[in-house]
């Protein structure tokens, strides 16, 4: 598949910039519902990781912890979801959002990059559950860019656009890249030589850009960028160029 064609299978607001686990601050929690909104009301396309809770339910926050979120120690994926909304608040006061709600409140508004994070090999019941959602819920599969480190779970994402999730300490799995229709790059990969002859056939983000002088330094190697407390407008003005 071109290039072209992988790119026509994504919403074009996903090349101005994506907020990283919603559009947070000091005031609203990452992967909050109030980030998430924030992000929204910015007409922002934005990122998040959804797990599997102890009873299957798929539930939005970055660690399997809890804790650094809600200041409260809780494994997800050894919890209900009951024991996770009756028993843990977000440091903003909210919720712990499910995927549902989350689906719910940006009733395809904007388009999202959704990180499946797998635990203790769940790859395959994580990902299935996330399908069973997204085929259900989602109108505009172009709305959905599904990421993940494991590309085991990818394998089990049909029909939407998938990328491998590669840090350094993992550059390993660049092995990999030809099996997915994008690459999803720590900055510090963007110039490695394999990446930039990916890059002429398939779209590549890079994560997380947080300084402006890192904006500058990706810039000219990827197609669009996850960042987080920068404002907006520095992202999209960089990547019209």
């Amino acid at each position: 598949m071109s290039k072209k064609r992988i790119l026509s299978r994504l919403n074009p607001l996903f090349f101005l910039g994506i907020a990283h686990r919603g559009y947070w601050n000091e005031r609203l929690t990452e992967n909050g519902p109030s980030a998430f909104k924030n992000a929204i009301d910015h007409n922002l396309a934005f990122e998040y990781d959804i797990h599997l809770s102890k009873d299957g339910q798929l539930v939005v926050c970055h660690d399997e912890n809890l804790i650094r979120t809600t200041g409260k120690e809780g494994v997800i994926e050894r919890l209900t979801l009951k024991e996770i909304k009756e028993g843990y608040r977000l440091l903003d006061g909210e919720e712990v959002p499910t995927f549902q709600e989350l689906l719910d409140l940006n009733e395809e508004k904007e388009p999202m990059v959704i990180e499946l994070k797998v635990f203790e090999g769940n790859y395959r019941p994580l990902a299935k559950a996330a399908m069973k959602v997204l085929r259900r819920e989602i109108k505009d599969r172009r709305n959905v860019w599904v990421i993940s480190f494991d590309p085991r779970a990818l394998l089990f994402v049909h029909g939407f656009v998938r990328g491998l999730l590669v840090c350094k300490e993992h550059a390993w799995t660049l092995k990999l890249r030809h099996l997915f229709e994008s690459l999803d790059l720590e900055d510090c990969l963007v110039k490695d030589p394999r990446v930039v002859r990916y890059w002429k056939a398939h779209p590549i983000n890079v994560w997380t850009i947080e300084k402006p002088e890192q904006i500058a330094a990706v810039s000219p190697y990827v197609d669009t960028m996850t960042f987080q407390r920068l404002p907006y407008e520095d992202i999209k003005r960089a990547l019209k160029k």
